[in-house]
């Protein structure tokens, strides 16, 4: 095929339809919030439908929801321990863009391995991909593109300090039924308390309960979160990863969850692959959303995720024990995040997070999150559900791979994975680990 080419059109600013009630005022970040402000994080949605005039459809309906999720049009303010949200309505950016080939075709460049070919593809789908996101920053950058065969990609950056995956879908949400011509979301959006310049309560044009507080995570918790954002973080490499259905549904038989088979094939792999030591703890990192044990509705969109870790002798890991142990280990971390919002800051267990600082790095920390059952697949901007669900490497902070929602459809069958947890030196080997398996 021909080289592709994406033209973007000059970006625009998109603001609010209806008068921001909240402007001048001030929104609050919680603690977890503000250890992400700097971070961009991407999600590409791929649409193989045609859609009636795409780029303003969109448009319009970006701009309807913006007057229900306020915070997203507003600008960071202030410092240190008063870094906060001013909801000026400043609103975001938005561009439009062509590319001269079929979304089947890009789609298969972009599954290429080949850094080389894909990165570059990925940045062409998102308005400016930011490194590192600025208190001047727009909160939210959108880009829609569409293709020769009529689908379109629309590419989504986001300060992740204003919402975590599962807020970012419920927010793409409300802008599809929006855009379809839905009066008002389906969801509810909450956030926390805003404040005016005296420090006086002042409601949110969507707060369902007065009452919602800033999320405080448990003190281990955010410990944790706080050591695996020191991790030196190497020059990863971002690669396209296809599990076989066969191996997940041959690990799946001794019955464990999709989520469970595939971390435990990626961190034997990446395991293998950089191990030096067989006797150094090699550390698993994962997420969850964590709503259900903090009290706050589906509609809460700051971030509140849990944070859990798995740690195993790296030689166990790679070959010491059946796959099947590995599931089990992983689950076991998973079954006791519960608990970990009962705990009063268990000065032991904080001890053993202090002990990880400085014994973490490249070859014994991997970290997987899953975007699958989130609400990212279910986006319709008026052509249905998008076909593909990507998410962009080039965001992660430390060593990571991102489990994608499935195909439209939801057919079980081969799971694509995001990869930026190996440097280039290591691609190879980690990818032929996971093909022989």
């Amino acid at each position: 095929m021909s080289t592709i080419v994406v033209s973007k059109s000059p970006s625009v600013v998109v603001r609010p339809s209806e008068a921001v009630t909240t402007a001048g005022n001030k929104s609050i970040l919680s603690l977890l919030d503000k250890s992400l402000i700097t971070l961009p994080t991407t999600v590409l949605y791929v649409f193989e439908d045609p859609l009636d005039e795409p780029v303003e459809t969109i448009r319009r309906g970006l701009s309807q929801a913006l007057a229900h999720y306020c915070p997203m049009a507003g600008r960071l303010a202030g410092h240190g321990d008063d870094v906060h949200v001013d909801c000026n309505g400043e609103g975001v950016r938005f561009a439009s863009a062509s590319a001269n080939c079929t979304i089947e075709e890009i789609m298969s460049a972009i599954d290429d391995n080949r850094k080389k070919l894909m990165t570059p593809l990925l940045q062409e789908l998102l308005l400016y991909p930011m490194e590192r996101c600025g208190r001047a920053d727009p909160l939210v950058l959108m880009q829609v593109t569409t293709f020769s065969c009529g689908g379109y990609i629309v590419g989504v950056t986001w300060n992740h300090g204003i919402a975590d995956g599962f807020g970012i879908a419920n927010f793409m949400q409300t802008v599809g039924e929006l855009s379809r011509g839905l009066p008002t979301p389906s969801v509810v959006p909450v956030w926390c308390k805003y404040y005016d310049d005296d420090n006086s309560t002042s409601s949110h044009q969507q707060l369902v309960a007065a009452s919602v507080q800033v999320p405080v995570l448990p003190p281990y918790m955010m410990a944790v979160h706080q050591v695996v954002f020191e991790v030196p973080v190497s020059d990863l490499d971002a690669s396209s990863i296809t599990i076989p259905a066969s191996l997940i549904n041959r690990i799946r038989r001794g019955g464990c969850t999709l989520f469970e088979a595939v971390t435990a094939v990626l961190w034997r792999c990446r395991t293998r692959t950089v191990m030096l030591d067989p006797e150094t703890p090699t550390v698993l990192i994962f997420w969850a959303n964590a709503r259900k044990y903090m009290g706050l509705n589906d509609g809460y969109y700051g971030n509140c995720l849990a944070v859990q870790i798995a740690v195993e002798k790296s030689g166990v890991v790679a070959d010491g024990c059946d796959i099947m142990d590995l599931v089990g280990i992983i689950r076991r971390a998973k079954e006791q995040i519960p608990e970990l919002f009962k705990e009063k800051g268990d000065a032991g267990i904080l001890q053993a997070v202090g002990e990880l600082r400085g014994r973490l790095g490249y070859h014994n920390t991997f970290s997987v999150t899953s975007w699958r059952n989130i609400g990212l697949e279910n986006v319709d901007f008026g052509s249905g559900t998008p076909s593909r669900v990507l998410a962009s490497c080039r965001d992660f902070k430390l060593p990571a791979c991102v489990v994608c929602p499935l195909n439209k459809g939801g057919q079980e069958g081969p799971c694509r994975v995001k990869s930026a947890c190996v440097t280039p030196q290591h691609t190879d080997a980690f990818l032929q680990e996971i093909a022989t398996l």
